[in-house]
Order: structure tokens, then C-alpha cells, then sequence
């Protein structure tokens, strides 16, 4: 389903059996292609409500550089009042629309996740990341964290990661991290860059699907 987010077009998925919490899901530079659609139908299977907001404005890159040209592109400011009006969005067709969401992000999603988690703490409860990281003060992030991560990336490099995860650490905040063996960056999407590593993208699925029955479930009761 196609819903106005404001500034553009969004995905939303609303589970058969009725609304469920809410999961914003934040896609990465290759815009808001099959594989993130292909995410926010899996949440709703789960008993979530789920939207992507499309936040290229409909690119779809073809390679890297082509991304790379897209993201530069975008106005900061812009997208970052896209995700805040998304939550919005989101709430009004939430099983409780008062009601904190999660947000999960993939790469350049990640990084706007772990904002949005620290920027609207009262609006998120619970926040995904792959492979992405953010050097902001975390200081207000109340939301639990789960971090999935590739052993061999050029975009996030290790001391940016254990620099993320010690600032996380020393702020008491509550952090859960995994590295995946023989994996690079995109490895849990289907991009322009290559296909998913099956076994680690399935693994860091069930993890994720854990973590949100545990912190934000999908039904209450």
C-alpha cells in the first residue's frame, strides 16, 4: 500500500489480523527498493505495522557511485523532517497510535535510526542497525539497541564501530552488537552491489525478531 508521508511516498503494511506496533523501516542509498519492501511485508507477517518511507524521492541507483551521487543529492534537513513526519504516519495506523514505534535502518537508515532514536526518545522504543553507525551524543537515546554488523567494511570502519559501541557502553545504555563472519556491507539486502549472505542475513532476521518481541511487541496482551 502506497500512503502520503509528506514529503514523499512510503510503503506501508498493515498485518491481515489487524494493527499491530509500529515499525519505521529506514532503507540505505539504494532507495526504496523490493528488498526493503520485501522487510516491511516480512514485520507485518510478524504481527507488526510497518512503513518505509521512500527517502530518494523514487531514485532507484543503479550502482555505487550512482548512490553515492543520489544521497549527496538530498537535503539533510528535508529528510530528516520526512522520518519525524513518518512516525506520524506511522502511529495513525498503529494498533495504539500514542504509542512509541521502533525504527530499523540499513546502512545510510541506520545512521538515521540511531538519530531518530536519540532526536525523538519518547517516540522510539526500540532501534535496529545494520551496519551503520553515528558519532551524535547519545546522551537522550533511551531506546534499546541492536547492531548487526559486517567483518570485512569499508563503510563502517572497526574504530568508528567500538567507538559508537563504547559511547553507548559508557552511557549505560543498553546495547546489543553482532559481527557476522565473512560478510561485507549490504550483506543482509538484495542490491545493484550483489545478492544477501542467506545465512547471515536469515540470522541476523531471527535475532532482530527476538529483540522487537522482547523490547517492542507486536501485540500487547
Amino acid at each position: 500500500m502506497q500512503v502520503d508521508a509528506r514529503a514523499g511516498s512510503a510503503y506501508l503494511v498493515v498485518p491481515e489480523d489487524g494493527p499491530g506496533h509500529g515499525v519505521l523501516v529506514l532503507h540505505s542509498w539504494w532507495g526504496l527498493d523490493a528488498s526493503t519492501k520485501s522487510v516491511v511485508e516480512r514485520l507485518a507477517d510478524c504481527g507488526y505495522t510497518a512503513l518505509a518511507p521512500d527517502l530518494l524521492g523514487g531514485l532507484h541507483p543503479a550502482d555505487a557511485d550512482d548512490a553515492r551521487d543520489a544521497l549527496a543529492a538530498t537535503d539533510p534537513n528535508a529528510t530528516a523532517a520526512l522520518i519525524l513526519s513518518s512516525v506520524v504516519a506511522l502511529r495513525a495506523h498503529s494498533a495504539e497510535p500514542t504509542a512509541p514505534v521502533a525504527v530499523m535502518g540499513f546502512s545510510m537508515g541506520a545512521s538515521w535510526a540511531l538519530w531518530l532514536g536519540t532526536r525523538q526518545p519518547d517516540s522510539v522504543d526500540a532501534v535496529v542497525a545494520y551496519y551503520g553507525a553515528q558519532d551524535i551524543d547519545f546522551d537522550s537515546l533511551r531506546a534499546p539497541v541492536l547492531g548487526h554488523f559486517a567483518e570485512d567494511d569499508p563503510l563502517v570502519s572497526d574504530d568508528e564501530l567500538v567507538e559508537m559501541q563504547a559511547h553507548l557502553l559508557l552511557l549505560d545504555k543498553h546495547v546489543e552488537f553482532h559481527r557476522y563472519d565473512g560478510t561485507g556491507h549490504w550483506f543482509a539486502e538484495d542490491t545493484p552491489a550483489g545478492p544477501p549472505d542467506v545465512e547471515a542475513a536469515e540470522l541476523a532476521w531471527n535475532r532482530t525478531v527476538d529483540f522487537l518481541a522482547e523490547h517492542a511487541p507486536a501485540r500487547v496482551g
